[in-house]
């Protein structure tokens, strides 16, 4: 008897833990709680970049698949240019990302589809996303040539694979990409197969990439948030959340290319209206392994007679 009463209470006390667990692996998920904000207040801000811009990538299109047709956004010589900045002539940094952390229950999270990320042209459109983990995402190939997703969370602990799957383009696509006349050159955008993949992070990491595993110049950046107070900067680096609960939060500004967060405190007061201005420091030394290079002679050969059928005829890139 005093045997079986002493297993219950294991039982009894693995099933607690069980349950504790279980509650403790679900916090997380279901942390925020959506209300209805009566007397919200509104952010308003703009974020510039201060220093020097830092170079971009450079690809040399001769050494990738479907150079001909991926080159028609090139610089002329041969070379696909990839500039994760955006920066406006005012510094105003753009098509970042920005949050606040610290609200735990607020307006709900907006209505709508699952993100969606597009290729066209040889570039993941857009270039960063905002996803809530535990989701999926939707990517969809515009282009009349093959694409392979490969998405992997990254931190400073290493990168783990979230999905690895081809792109498959509209079978409707013209097949030669080396026809000159007007008929070949004329090209429209149609959709492939839609993908839809799950977003799904381990604990303590909300950062992912996509890349495509046959045009390396193609990567999209995402972030996961766990309130709806976020947006991503336009073209004058501003950005606006509303209906936000009245309190003093932590404002983050988000760029995959930044190591480190830029934060600041804000207080916001009810049906208040706060400015604020968030100024990013450019990151300095040598960020990626294919910065494109000042000297020509670095930047490894194009024949002239490949340069002349790798046409820019889209956009011509500047270095």
């Amino acid at each position: 008897m005093a045997t079986f009463v002493k297993r219950g209470y294991v039982m009894r006390y693995v099933l607690a833990a069980i349950v504790g667990v279980m509650v403790a692996m679900g916090s997380s998920a279901w942390a925020y709680e959506e209300i209805t904000v009566a007397e919200g207040g509104t952010l308003r801000g703009i974020v510039t970049l201060e220093g020097t811009v830092p170079k971009p990538k450079g690809y040399n299109l001769t050494t990738l698949p479907d150079q001909f047709y991926c080159g028609r956004i090139s610089d002329g010589q041969g070379w696909r240019i990839l500039q994760p900045f955006q920066v406006g002539p005012a510094s105003e940094f753009r098509d970042v990302v920005v949050y606040l952390e610290g609200i735990d229950k607020g307006k709900p999270f907006p209505e709508g589809g699952v993100p969606h990320i597009e290729a066209k042209d040889c570039l993941f459109e857009p270039f960063t996303t905002i996803v809530r983990d535990d989701q999926s995402v939707t990517v969809v190939n515009m282009d009349p040539v093959m694409h392979d997703i490969q998405a992997y969370e990254t931190s400073h602990l290493g990168a783990r694979v979230l999905f690895n799957v081809p792109l498959p383009m509209n079978p409707q696509h013209p097949r030669n990409l080396k026809d000159r006349s007007d008929a070949g050159m004329y090209h429209k955008h149609m959709a492939g197969p839609p993908m839809k993949q799950l977003v799904n992070l381990s604990k303590g990491r909300r950062i992912f990439v996509m890349q495509c595993g046959f045009h390396a110049y193609m990567e999209s950046w995402g972030v996961a948030v766990t309130n709806p107070y976020f947006a991503k900067t336009d073209e004058q680096g501003r950005f606006t959340l509303t209906d936000v609960p009245a309190g003093t939060y932590k404002l983050v500004v988000w760029h995959p290319y930044v190591r480190t967060a830029t934060e600041q405190t804000v207080t916001i007061g009810p049906k208040g209206t706060v400015e604020a201005h968030v100024v990013v420091p450019a990151p300095i030394g040598r960020l990626y392994a294919n910065e494109v290079m000042e000297h020509p002679y670095n930047r490894y050969n194009v024949l002239e007679e490949t340069k002349r059928e790798i046409d820019p005829m889209i956009h011509k890139q500047e270095h």
